[in-house]
């Protein structure tokens, strides 16, 4: 009988049914979730420009970007309206440093939780042979308990700039031919956010528009107003029957 079959015959891998295996071993499909969300990431969006003049008319604009995110180094040529004249558009923001840092946070929180895993099944009587192993196993998950923290509100933050960046409302803007009422400038369809989103979870902030920050605002004001009426209220009431 090989070493592998006797040490499952032995019981060995009812460790896993154990908090601390089993833990491990969600942190191990954790961190393979998180990289391969984020790093495997590629998407787009798709831009069409009607101008006047329908021979320089472009309504099939794709514009395609992926991990790690430079989007400034993401360039595509849009029609100008203006003859055979095209234009050279980039997107804005670079994400590639808060993304790199996740990913790589993901990828050796992967590897350390693999070799962890594999020493609690199969070496389990020399990891409890001393604190030795159990100490040192304790302060690499406190720094990786803190890169995580790090990494993830880093990487939140990058995903609402990348969200910002390549909205297709913001990207129109950045278009020559779209500031020009007579031409008719739209967006095809939106990039697929929902991997990027689900690799940190509800930190993700989702994009505010200009619209619904107007919406926001007004209802805002809407609730300082009634507050300051049962205000008024409170104050009429006082003085009617408290000061009476």
């Amino acid at each position: 009988m090989d070493p592998v079959s006797q040490l499952a015959s032995a019981g060995t891998f009812r460790v896993l049914k154990e908090p601390l295996a089993f833990l491990r071993a969600l942190e191990l499909l954790f961190a393979i979730f998180a990289f391969a969300t984020c790093g495997g990431y590629s998407g787009g969006l798709r831009l069409s420009v009607d101008c006047v003049n329908k021979t320089e008319s472009n309504l099939s604009i794709d514009v395609a970007f992926a991990y790690p995110f430079r989007l400034h180094q993401v360039t595509f040529e849009v029609p100008t309206c203006e003859g055979k004249e095209r234009q050279k558009v980039a997107l804005i923001g670079d994400s590639s440093s808060s993304a790199e840092f996740f990913v790589t946070v993901a990828v050796f929180a992967f590897l350390y939780s693999l070799a962890a895993t594999v020493v609690y099944i199969f070496f389990q009587n020399k990891y409890r042979e001393n604190n030795r192993g159990p100490l040192i196993d304790f302060i690499v998950t406190v720094v990786f308990s803190f890169l995580w923290l790090v990494g993830s509100s880093a990487w939140a933050k990058g995903l609402s700039d990348v969200k910002v960046a390549t909205d297709p409302k913001e990207v129109l803007l950045l278009m020559s031919a779209c500031k020009q009422p007579s031409n008719k400038c739209m967006a095809v369809h939106s990039p697929v956010m929902s991997s990027l989103n689900t690799s940190v979870g509800p930190q993700a902030a989702p994009v505010t528009s200009r619209s619904s920050f107007s919406l926001s605002s007004k209802r805002q004001k809407g609730l300082q107003n009634d507050s300051h009426q049962w205000k008024m209220k409170g104050s009429r009431f006082f003085s009617h029957y408290i000061v009476r």
